[in-house]
């Protein structure tokens, strides 16, 4: 069934196998998750890797993250430990991605690795993508599906935004749920941060019984999330604003401001995993609305707080 996009389509069996079908010949579909949408393709293909770099106009020396269905697919590719065994059985599937140590006989392309000796892996929750994995005899490949350092999208039209009819399919599995991108976790040795998400770095050391460090802004890349410029609405953002400077688009927490002219709040209730769910929704409203920059009021940095002051932060940066 498809609705008035000729390339987004309502997830049903037909669908289910013309997109098998597609990513079995290297072909890139925009697919939902928990997270943000992605831009997936077999993991495998230098093909299909090779593309979704070129649509997304992304530096190859940064890695995208692997989609596996289950650990025991991963086992082929990486050399799991006992902390990835232990937040696996906590957490996955879900908004966790872990960079573990590839195997030598790995199929995964060196490109989707960014010729790195380690790979980032995720296990999706949505459904959709899920039953997708379930189907192939390979992971995907699927950075999220915008042009690289653009804001991620978190429903099928803001990918046909970024996209239009460059991608073939479109699979519509509505908002995401999350949508913010999935906590990093370098596992290849001591345990590390290298991006956070939801996931707060608190449960997991808890979960752990140890402390984990947050990697440094100018450390090596990784993992995806990881570049000092990210995350961009394409206008100005400036952040930790305590006054309106009269004409910019003014994001906040709370309702202190309601119903005023250019302001905008992530969450009425001072939800701050709910304000995360709504940052790049806001960005792209903000943005279509015509403003010409958005000032950002001090976030707290604390739990879902901590990711959106990651993202706020990189973006400023243009």
């Amino acid at each position: 069934m498809k609705n008035s996009y000729s390339n987004i389509f309502t997830f049903n069996k037909e669908i289910l196998g013309k997109t098998i079908k597609s990513l079995r010949n290297g072909g890139v579909i925009g697919l939902p998750t928990e997270t943000v949408y992605g831009l997936g393709g077999n993991a495998y293909s230098k093909k299909a890797v090779i593309k979704i770099f070129k649509l997304k106009g992304r530096p190859q020396f940064n890695p995208l993250i692997v989609h596996y269905y289950n650990i025991k697919d991963a086992q082929k590719d990486v050399v799991t430990n006992k902390y990835f065994e232990k937040l696996y059985k906590l957490f996955c599937p879900g908004p966790i991605t872990f960079v573990l140590k590839r195997k030598s006989a790995s199929k995964i392309s060196r490109y989707a690795c960014a010729n790195l000796n380690t790979v980032a892996i995720r296990f999706p929750k949505n459904k959709i993508t899920r039953a997708i994995l379930r189907k192939t005899d390979f992971p995907l490949a699927m950075p999220s599906a915008n042009k690289s350092s653009n804001v991620s999208p978190v429903n099928s039209l803001d990918v046909f935004d970024e996209f239009n009819r460059k991608l073939k399919i479109i699979i519509d599995g509505g908002r995401c749920k999350i949508g913010i991108e999935s906590t990093v976790i370098d596992l290849t040795s001591n345990p590390k941060i290298l991006r956070p998400g939801v996931l707060d770095k608190k449960v997991i050391e808890k979960s752990l019984k140890i402390k984990i460090k947050t990697l440094k802004k100018k450390s090596k890349i990784l993992s995806p999330g990881m570049m000092k410029k990210h995350y961009s609405p394409g206008i100005p953002v400036v952040i930790n604003q305590k006054k309106h400077d009269g004409k910019s688009a003014y994001l906040y927490i709370g309702k202190k401001y309601k119903n005023k002219k250019d302001f905008f709040s992530l969450n009425e209730k001072n939800n701050l995993f709910l304000a995360a769910s709504n940052l790049y929704k806001m960005f792209r409203i903000i943005k279509k609305r015509g403003y010409k920059k958005i000032q950002i009021e001090k976030i707290p940095n604390r739990g879902a707080g901590i990711a959106i002051n990651d993202r706020i932060s990189r973006a400023s940066k243009f």
